[in-house]
């Protein structure tokens, strides 16, 4: 049940923990002590580009997935994604037994439309300059009478993003401070909701890329503002509006929200790879970003980061790490 008026609650983060239980891996979390010697903290960083697919996603989506009633799952689902929802998406459709159909845009990762294929999904490609994906998923499923599973704007979507949080301050105890990445704000919703609850002092921030600004804009004003379609290498955080769902949440949970830029994404990337061994997507390291590049004070905090996920081109990947 919601609380305060609110889409989800602890209590839902906990029911969605017992879906997974045994279906998603409880990822480890990492430390380094040259983090901490850099920031005067300790930072403990939870390993979503470990979780099954690669990312954070799979939990949201099995937990939605899993609730469906047989009608529902005998029909199918669609989502619209950048990448890494629409991966999860068809992941979890498989391991259910149901069909799924995926809208991604045409200049996704090759690697995560290729990948969403191989789970078993049919894409639907769209240019996300000109089309409203919003809208073709919505054609799509009332002419197939497919269920829609939003990759963040959904109570139980985001119910299963809290359970990173959940896991992570199970394992290591109270923190101080919480950074986790942004684009519609499912995962944040989801992890601060843990965190209020389990850790109740921890000032939880959101990350966004510095030219995708949507989530700080709406945080000032107080209300959701949308934008064009950002250019950063953080493409699983092109994101235009904060979910509808998700935004209240943010309000009234999150300490504040933060930006990084494309600079200081891959600079954090090289650092993760070098000195953590961890392939780590651009969106996955926007928390770090934050941390890494003293975004906020921390000196003798305990420090929570979700490395939200490791979906990317190697390719690519070596690009960036050696252009930082």
């Amino acid at each position: 049940m919601p609380t305060m008026d609110l889409p989800i609650s602890y209590r839902d983060v906990d029911i969605a923990a017992a879906h997974l239980a045994g279906v998603a891996h409880r990822t480890p979390v990492a430390t380094s002590r040259t983090a901490d010697q850099r920031t005067g903290a300790q930072v403990f960083f939870k390993c979503e580009n470990l979780q099954r697919m690669g990312a954070f996603k799979f939990r949201g989506a099995y937990n939605a997935l899993v609730q469906l009633d047989a009608d529902q799952r005998r029909r199918g689902v669609i989502a619209w994604s950048s990448g890494n929802h629409g991966q999860a998406i068809a992941l979890c459709a498989g391991l259910l037994g149901l069909p799924a159909v995926v809208v991604m845009p045409q200049d996704a990762p090759t690697l995560k439309i290729a990948a969403t294929r191989s789970y078993g999904a049919e894409v639907v490609l769209y240019d996300r300059y000109r089309d409203d994906r919003e809208a073709i998923g919505q054609q799509l499923a009332t002419e197939r009478g497919l269920t829609l599973i939003p990759p963040y704007d959904h109570p139980l979507v985001m119910a299963g993003q809290g359970t990173a949080t959940k896991e992570l301050i199970e394992e290591v105890g109270p923190l101080d401070a919480l950074f986790v990445c942004t684009g519609g704000g499912g995962l944040l919703s989801g992890s601060a909701t843990a965190a209020n609850h389990l850790s109740p002092d921890c000032a939880v921030y959101g990350v966004e890329p510095e030219a995708g600004n949507d989530v700080q804009l709406s945080f000032r004003r107080g209300e959701r503002v949308g934008i064009a379609v950002p250019q950063t290498i953080a493409d699983a955080a092109q994101t235009q509006m904060v979910g509808a769902l998700t935004f209240p949440v943010i309000q009234r949970r999150v300490r504040d929200i933060l930006t990084v830029s494309d600079a200081q994404l891959a600079r954090t990337m090289r650092f993760i790879g070098e000195r953590m061994k961890l392939v780590v997507e651009p969106t996955g390291c926007l928390g770090a970003a934050a941390v890494l590049e003293g975004a906020v004070p921390l000196a003798d905090k305990r420090v929570g980061v979700i490395l939200s996920g490791g979906n990317i081109d190697l390719a690519r990947y070596g690009e960036l790490v050696a252009a930082a």
